[in-house]
Order: structure tokens, then sequence, then C-alpha cells
């Protein structure tokens, strides 16, 4: 046979397309051409396949012209993955393996010098597809525990080309690989209970987490700000098992480890400087970024006026959307990013405004200049926006022990029962579905009517204000929120009118 067929598949950011890596032998000036769009990593892949065929043993027709073409031709290839799949379509074209030995099965790895199999990434995705086609999947034993978590999916794990060979000749067969131990259950650090006072921003994480509001503190250094961002994934649900596969699909695609994430809420927290690449994804091949990172979890922006302003723009449209497109040239991709936005910020430069531990040495220009790096727009976005003042000492040394996490996320998860009942959390309704759900009483419609108007809050902010007040109605168990729901939902918009000001 000089013509072999072997499946296996690409990696497109969070997709996994099927690529037919085909194998032509056929007579003329020995050599190896690869054509199929192959960027460099693909393309040295001929010189690895030459030489794992050879140390392993095999017959490697030298005499003969080897054309190898990755189909679909216009789908880009990346990364050496197709090692495997080559090396096991020469060896079927040059009649060393039985084509019907490659029969409902895909495989995948990158392969060393002397035939050893090497792990790659972006596994997972790959496997869910594998899965859904219903096929065998040939993985690096490295890569096994990640490509079981497909669930219902027989996965053969090889340490070697010649071990694959093996199995395919049913000279040794290779065990469908299951995973030793259950992936380790959800467990955050730190519990709310370690939290002194701010009972008002403590109110706002509870609102925030039964609701998926994002969420801004403002107040000076040394408050509690990140102590508070970082409980808040502990008062979240757990993950279901088709969330945890998301993000650890994201996980994977970026080569990170999955096993001490699993079923983890994510909880990423970038530094200031993070340009904006690095925070939503992108580069010549596009990758995800930290807003990816954070799907189904907490995005925390610490010092949030010292990023870019540039950088804050570029998550206005996910924020909204809950992915992020990313086009270049000759593709584009898309990335999950539904996540909980948190961010802490000083009220000035100093960080002192307001603080009466310690009198403010900023201008007034300072702090215009300091406040105004966050645009309109994207406070709009920012549903509960809360002060957090300096406690007294008698605060700070008091033994008294707020609720622990374990108790205020039983109130979360009734709340979020009462949204699933309506068909989404409230921070992603849309218009049509939110009026619907608050179906406000007269008086109360013509007070907020008022309201708006004297606080010139705009019609996103308008609809952001209802969101907040029905995520109040459930966690007080009514079906629709009334005038004090109204109002403490106005209330945390107060911080954003302040900087407006500004």
């Amino acid at each position: 046979m000089t013509l072999a067929i072997v499946a296996t598949r690409a990696g497109l950011g969070l997709e996994a397309p099927e690529v037919l890596v085909e194998v032509h032998l056929a007579n003329g000036l020995p050599g190896m051409t690869l054509v199929g769009l192959p960027e460099a990593a693909v393309k040295e892949s001929r010189e690895r396949v030459r030489s794992a065929l050879i140390n392993a043993g095999f017959d490697f027709p030298n005499t003969r012209r080897i054309v190898l073409n990755l189909a679909p031709a216009d789908l880009p290839k990346v990364g050496g993955r197709f090692d495997l799949p080559i090396a096991l379509g020469i060896l079927v074209a040059s009649g060393q393996l039985p084509a019907e030995a490659l029969a409902g099965l895909e495989s995948v790895g990158e392969l060393a010098l002397d035939g050893r199999l090497r792990p790659v990434s972006g596994v997972l995705p790959l496997a869910l597809a594998a899965r859904q086609a219903g096929r065998q999947l040939i993985v690096p034993r490295e890569n096994a525990d990640e490509a079981a978590l497909a669930g219902d999916l027989p996965v053969l794990p090889a340490d070697h080309l010649l071990d694959v060979v093996a199995h395919l000749l049913g000279q040794a067969p290779i065990a469908t690989h299951r995973l030793a131990t259950p992936p380790a259950a959800e467990r955050q650090e730190g519990d709310l209970a370690e939290v002194r006072g701010q009972h008002q921003a403590r109110r706002a994480l509870e609102i925030a987490a039964a609701g998926s509001h994002n969420l801004l503190f403002a107040g000076p250094p040394g408050t509690g700000k990140t102590m508070l961002a970082s409980r808040l994934p502990g008062i979240l649900p757990p993950l279901t098992e088709e969330e945890a596969l998301e993000v650890a699909a994201v996980r994977s695609v970026c080569g990170l480890p999955l096993a001490e994430q699993w079923g983890r809420r994510p909880f990423r927290a970038p530094h200031h400087t993070a340009s904006a690449v690095a925070l939503v994804g992108g580069g010549s091949w596009p990758r995800p970024g930290e807003i990816s990172l954070a799907h189904h979890g907490v995005l925390f922006l610490d010092e949030l006026p010292e990023f870019s302003r540039q950088v804050l723009e570029v998550m206005r449209e996910p924020l909204e959307s809950g992915q992020i497109h990313i086009a270049r040239a000759s593709h584009e991709r898309r990335f999950p990013a539904r996540f909980q936005l948190v961010a802490a910020m000083n009220p000035c430069p100093c960080g002192h405004l307001g603080d009466p531990r310690q009198s403010c040495q900023c201008t007034a220009a300072q702090i215009q200049r300091y406040q105004s790096r966050l645009s309109g727009p994207l406070l709009d976005r920012i549903d509960l926006q809360v002060e957090v003042p300096a406690l007294p000492p008698e605060q700070l040394t008091a033994r008294e022990r707020g609720e622990d996490s374990a108790t205020v996320r039983a109130r979360v998860m009734a709340g979020r029962e009462r949204q699933y009942a309506r068909g989404a959390l409230n921070a992603h309704l849309g218009g049509r579905e939110l009026e619907a759900a608050c179906a406000l009483s007269s008086a109360d419609r013509a007070w907020l009517a008022e309201v708006l108007e004297r606080l010139k809050l705009s019609a996103r902010a308008y609809h952001r204000v209802l969101r907040v007040a029905l995520t109040l109605a459930d966690l007080a168990g009514k079906s629709c929120p009334e005038r004090d729901e109204l109002m403490e939902a106005i209330g945390y918009r107060q911080l954003d009118r302040q900087l407006r000001q500004g």
C-alpha cells in the first residue's frame, strides 16, 4: 500500500477540528514533502519522525518520495502533536502496519529522536472532541490523566512508538487508562469569618456571589479589600462537571497543570503592569488571557487605576458578552470569558483621602487625574461599588468572628436556585427577561425614574440597578424587588457618582 490516512486533531483555541494525515509513497527523487499549512514546529517533524522510526528499528522508505498532507489544507497546524500520526502513516504506507489497525482510532504526541513519546498541550479539548466522535485516543503517558478527564473515552497511554505499534499489531495491547484517584474536591483557602467588621463590604460580597455581579472596593490601604476579594470563590457554589471541564480546557490550552485546580473556582489576580494581550489573550497564534483563565471564577484587579486605561477598556466587550473574540489576518479565535470582576482601588494616589488615621497629601488635580483613569463605560459595568473604610482599633482587636463562608454560601446557593428557575443568573439576564422579572409597582417605578433623573444614571446603570435589586429580592425570598431593594441597589452606585464628579 502506498497511501495511508491517519486521524488526529489540530488545536485552535478550545476547538479541536479533525485533521487527516495523508501519506503517499511515490516513485521519484527521494525526499519528504510536508504540505497543509504547517508552521515551523510542524515542518520540523520530518526530521524527528525520520530519526524516531530509524532508531526504533523500523524501515524508513529512503528510496521513495514521501508526500505528507495535513488536511484540510486551509487549517493552521501548530506544534509537535502531529509527529505520532505522521509516523504511523508512514508505517502503514510502507506496509509495516495494516491500515485496518487504525480504524476508529485517533492519536497525538510529539516524538523524541529515539522514539519516545513526549507530552503536548491542549489534550483535553482534543479528548472531548474524540469522545464526541466515538473513537479511541492514543496519547503520551504524561497526558493520560488529562485525557481521561473527558469521561467516557477509551484513552490508550504509551511511552514509546514501539508500544503503539505493538498495540496496533495485537502483540501487546495497551490497557485503557483510568484515573487512579478522582480529581481533588473543591477547596478554598481563607474563610469569610476571618474578616473583622466591614459589614457593608461583606454584604456586597454576598450579593455579588448570589447574582454573579461585578464588584469594586475602594478605600485606604490596609482596610481588607484584597482579603475580602480572595474570599469570594469560597462563597460561590461548587463548579458543575460541565463547568469544571470548561475551566480545565482553558488551562490545558495554556499548558497549565490541571490536577490541583480541578473543581476549584479560578481566582486570577494579574499585576497592574499586565498588557492587554496578557489580560484578554492574543498573540500571533492567539492564546487565552487572564479573563479566560478566570472563566467561571473571579478576576481580581488590585490597584485598578494603576492599570493602563487601554488595558481596562479591552475588557468592556467580554464583561457584556462572556467571551472574547480575537481576530488576526489569517485566522480568528473565540475564548470563553464568563468571569466575575472584582476590583480594588485607593481613593487617591497616596491612598488616604477620607482616612481618619492619616491626612491626604494629594492635590485636587492629582486626585482627579487618578480617579479619571476609570472611564464611565467601565464603571457602568460594575454593579456594586463599595467603600471599605479604615476600622477603629477596637474592631480590629475584637474576638468576635463574623459568619463563616459555609453559612454565607448556603444563602448564595438558595438565591441562585431562584435565578436558575428563571433561566439565567441575574447578571446575565437580557433586557426583556429583566423587565419581566422586575414587575415593579407603579409607585416604585415612578420613584425609580425620579431617582435616576436626579442622579443622572445611564440606561446601562439603570439595568444594573434592577439586576442588583432582583438579587436582593432573591436573597430575601421575594418574587419581585420592592422599594427597600431598589434603595439598597442604588446605594451601591454612590461611589460611581463620586468618581464621576471627582
